[in-house]
C-alpha cells in the first residue's frame, strides 16, 4: 500500500510542477494541453486504484483529474497567479442599450442588446445589416452604446466603416456617460470586490494589451478601463 501512495504522490508532484512550468513558459495552448493530459492520467490512475480497492487514494485523484480537465486550478495556493488567468474571466461594460463582455484570455467580445428594436438579441447572432441598423439607433439614443458597438464591429467586421460611412476609429467623442462607480469599475476590470492594488494593476495591463488603440483596439473601452483602474486604486487607498 505504501508503494501505491508513493506512486500517487510522485505522479501528482510531477503534474503540479509541469503545470507551473508550462503555464509560465508558454501561453495558453501548452498549458491547456498539459492540463488535459494530466487530468486523463490522474483519472486513469484513479481507475486502477479503484480496481485494487484503494478508494482512499482514488477519490482525491479523480477530483483533481476532473478539475484539470475542466480547466480549473486544483492548487490555487501553490499557483495563485494562474487563478487570474483561468478560463471565463471577463470584463463587463453596460449602457442603456448594450451590455458588452470582453474575454481576458482571447480578447473576444460579445454583447447583448438591452432595449430598442433588437432587444434581447446577441450581437454574434445578428447579420451585418442589422448591426448597422442597431448602430444608427444607438447613435440617436445612446452614444455610449454606439461606441461599444463600434468596438465590436471593428473586431468582427474590419471594413464595416466603409460600408456604413462611419467615421474612423477614435474620431468620435469618448466622453459622456457619467463617472464610473466602484461597482462598475470592478465589473469593467473583471475583478472581485476587495481586489488588491497589484491585482488591479495586473488586470488593467492585461486588458490594455487586448484593446489598446495603438493595437487596433477601442478608444472608448481603453478610456473606460483607465477610468476603472483609477477609481479602484483610489478606493483601495481610502479603504
Amino acid at each position: 500500500m505504501l508503494r501505491y501512495f508513493l506512486l500517487v504522490m510522485a505522479v501528482l508532484l510531477a503534474i503540479v510542477l509541469a503545470i507551473g512550468f508550462f503555464a509560465k513558459a508558454d501561453p495558453k495552448k501548452m498549458a491547456k494541453a498539459l492540463r488535459s493530459m494530466g487530468g486523463i492520467a490522474l483519472l486513469g490512475l484513479a481507475f486502477l486504484l479503484v480496481a485494487r480497492g484503494l478508494f482512499v487514494y482514488a477519490v482525491p485523484l479523480a477530483i483533481f483529474g476532473f478539475a484539470l480537465l475542466q480547466g480549473r486550478n486544483p492548487f490555487p495556493s501553490a499557483f495563485p497567479g494562474s487563478a487570474t488567468k483561468s478560463s471565463g474571466q471577463s470584463s463587463r461594460v453596460r449602457t442603456d442599450y448594450i451590455e458588452m463582455r470582453l474575454d481576458h484570455d482571447t480578447g473576444d467580445m460579445e454583447g447583448m442588446v438591452l432595449k430598442g428594436k433588437f432587444e434581447n438579441r446577441m450581437l454574434s447572432d445578428m447579420a451585418l445589416g442589422d448591426l448597422g441598423n442597431l448602430w444608427t439607433e444607438c447613435q440617436r439614443y445612446d452614444a455610449q452604446a454606439a461606441q461599444l458597438l463600434e468596438a465590436y464591429l471593428d473586431r468582427t467586421y474590419p471594413d464595416w466603416r466603409d460600408k456604413f460611412g462611419a467615421p474612423g476609429a477614435g474620431e468620435a467623442s469618448v466622453g459622456g456617460g457619467g463617472p464610473v462607480s466602484v461597482e462598475e469599475a470592478y465589473e469593467i476590470l473583471g475583478l472581485a470586490v476587495g481586489a488588491s492594488a497589484s491585482e488591479i494593476g495586473k488586470a488593467h495591463r492585461t486588458l490594455m494589451k487586448k484593446i489598446h488603440p495603438d493595437q487596433g483596439g477601442s478608444t472608448y473601452l481603453a478610456a473606460k478601463i483607465n477610468e476603472a483602474k483609477d477609481v479602484l486604486l483610489n478606493h483601495v487607498k481610502k479603504g
